[in-house]
């Protein structure tokens, strides 16, 4: 590439949270005349709609190429992917694809592009939950393999990749975007009026959220998670309903159940400053989200994490997350546990922060520059 041609940077997202960790990238990305962005969606969520409410709430620019792929098995939707992101990829010759993440679009673009000989950069990588049954786990390794240039969120990623015999001069510590994302976005979410359409008080509720297939396609799974949910008598439970998860509960004829406790209120999926707003003023949350864990820990929130195992153990080994799996004993205790804690958001304003400075776009967007 000439020094005065634009460096084609093809950015590969498919699902929300890819979406909110790309915002920064591409916000940063659009500043700099020596970059032409390439924004390509896979549309592996499978609605799109709610994939559009974002791109509008985060003033993003619409996506150059939306593949359409929807939902299907693993090996489905990513096969789609890769047939569409080749096509896409010889169409729109890009010098570098940048592919943030562990979802399908995540490998599916690193794969697509490697095999063409386009370097493969990774935002987000390094993490690890050293759960091979987890199908990100997966995604995030083979990912981490496929790419020339790996921006690692914390030290702790960086020094997984490292012990996985990844060159040192690959691996970038950066920080993570989604911290960047959150703190450009704070001032506008505390701009939201979702405490006073939903008839909440600050701190006299708990945000739930729950989407992962190992969760909700599992009756026997689900039905604990919710078991728990409905022993909680003491604690009103704002429970964000992720459409899979709304088809799980109704399949198993838990739907109805939830609607008739008094103590726990079911709502539609809510936009990414809404979410902010519910966690930061929530008493605790309760997530299968690994994007939700980040989010609880830089606003101060408690999380009870309803996973045997995290990627995101620097959130364990600070004491502002527990792993509790879907076991409604534990579930209960744990919620319990924090109710007992007086001023516990204080004390977690005390936790060094190891997810960085918030700088973690404008790093990223300079390195990859650096191999114009």
């Amino acid at each position: 590439m000439q020094r005065d041609e634009k460096m084609k940077l093809m950015l590969v997202i498919g699902a929300r949270p890819q979406i909110i960790k790309s915002t920064p990238i591409i916000h940063e990305a659009l500043k700099k005349s020596e970059i032409e962005l390439q924004i390509i969606h896979t549309g592996q969520h499978y609605d799109f709609e709610m994939s559009k409410i974002f791109f509008g709430e985060l003033n993003l620019p619409n996506p150059l190429v939306n593949l359409g792929v929807g939902s299907g098995t693993h090996a489905i939707q990513t096969g789609k992917m890769m047939i569409g992101l080749e096509k896409t990829i010889l169409k729109l010759k890009p010098d570098l694809a940048l592919v943030p993440g562990d979802t399908n679009s995540t490998l599916a673009g690193a794969l697509a592009a490697v095999k063409l000989r386009v370097p493969v950069t990774h935002v987000e990588a390094g993490t690890r939950s050293y759960d091979i049954q987890m199908p990100e786990e997966i995604n995030r390794r083979l990912t981490d393999h496929c790419s020339s240039l790996l921006f690692a969120p914390t030290i702790n990623c960086a020094k997984n990749l490292s012990r996985e015999g990844i060159p040192n001069q690959r691996i970038k510590l950066s920080g993570d975007t989604m911290y960047d994302a959150l703190l450009q976005h704070t001032s506008i979410a505390t701009k939201s009026d979702i405490l006073k359409k939903l008839g909440l008080e600050s701190d006299q509720y708990a945000a739930l959220t729950l989407h992962r297939p190992e969760n909700v396609d599992t009756p026997a799974t689900l039905k604990n998670i919710m078991r728990a949910m409905a022993m909680l008598k003491e604690l009103l439970i704002v429970f964000s309903v992720h459409p899979r998860t709304k088809q799980r509960l109704a399949t198993v004829k838990l739907m109805k159940q939830a609607e008739a406790e008094d103590h726990i209120r079911l709502i539609d999926p809510i936009g990414y400053h809404d979410m902010l707003q519910l966690t930061r003023h929530a008493k605790m949350v309760f997530t299968d989200s690994g994007g939700l864990q980040k989010e609880a820990f830089w606003l101060r929130t408690p999380c009870i994490t309803l996973r045997d195992k995290t990627e995101w153990t620097e959130t364990t080994e600070l004491g502002a997350n527990v792993l509790v799996g879907s076991n409604p004993q534990k579930i209960v205790e744990a919620a319990r546990e924090i109710m007992k804690i007086r001023n516990i958001k204080s004390k977690l304003k005390m936790l060094k922060n190891p997810f960085g400075d918030g700088q973690a776009s404008q790093k990223i967007v300079a390195e990859i520059l650096k191999r114009r």
